[in-house]
């Protein structure tokens, strides 16, 4: 599989009809792919949660309603044609994306007759699956592209991703480049603790090793300039991380 990350600016944010996040459910039983996948769905500024199994697939298709599912064919206790059916009941219109190794011309018969909506068989890039998601949620009308650029929203920190402008309570924030490409990820991922090395890897893209501290540094200088003198946002989360949130009043 081709791990590189698809890059939202460039492209129209999309979301909710209703301007809420996307919300999409991985389901694969290897859970480095499952964490890739969701993560890259995460940086498009979606909603996405992770299942192993038919089981907790259910359970979290109840919780979360998925906008769309990205389905493996062959789980540990079922097989992703018969889960189908189940996750349909909890949400019938949910768009379906089905992933397998098997390229068998059967297989993608069994697929769309079970309801799935497309298929991507592995190897793939994220990129594709991302782009196949995208064009199937625009199709089924349960997704709108943003007409005035990408903007994310958290409390009242504003960023306009098109124009590379952030806003605090109206006024604006100036940040480096790096300050930016942080404050985004973070702002992608509200309420979400991220470890160092998940920032290290988003952000600078290669591992500092023992540099972990690059992060830290960063993270200072972002509280100077979102928090100073205003309820804080940005929070550690001892021996987890970093996580924003909207500033309790």
């Amino acid at each position: 599989m081709n791990t590189s990350r698809p890059r939202g600016p460039g492209r129209p944010a999309l979301t909710r009809t209703d301007g809420a996040p996307l919300r999409v459910l991985v389901v694969d039983d290897d859970p480095d792919l499952a964490e890739v996948l969701s993560g890259a769905l995460r940086y498009e500024g979606w909603e996405a949660r992770t299942a192993g199994d038919g089981a907790s697939a259910l359970a979290e298709a109840r919780e979360l309603l998925p906008d769309a599912i990205v389905l493996d064919v062959m789980l540990p206790d079922t097989d992703g044609f018969a889960l189908l059916r189940s996750l349909r009941a909890v949400r019938p219109d949910v768009c379906v994306l089905f992933l397998t190794a098997r390229d068998a011309v059967e297989d993608r018969i069994a697929g769309i007759t079970a309801g799935g909506d497309d298929y991507v068989t592995k190897p793939f890039s994220l990129e594709e699956v991302v782009a196949r998601l995208r064009g199937l949620l625009r199709r089924a009308g349960m997704a709108r592209q943003l007409e005035d650029g990408p903007r994310l929203t958290v409390g009242d920190l504003v960023m306009d991703e098109e124009a590379r402008e952030v806003t605090r309570g109206g006024e604006l924030v100036e940040l480096s480049p790096t300050e930016f490409e942080l404050l985004r990820l973070l702002m992608r991922n509200p309420r979400r603790v991220l470890s160092k090395a998940q920032i290290l890897d988003r952000v600078w893209s290669y591992d500092f090793g023992g540099q972990a501290h690059v992060v830290e540094l960063y993270i200072s200088y972002l509280r100077k300039k979102v928090d100073a003198g205003r309820p804080p946002m940005i929070h550690t989360v001892r021996g987890a991380g970093y996580v924003l949130k909207p500033a309790v009043r």
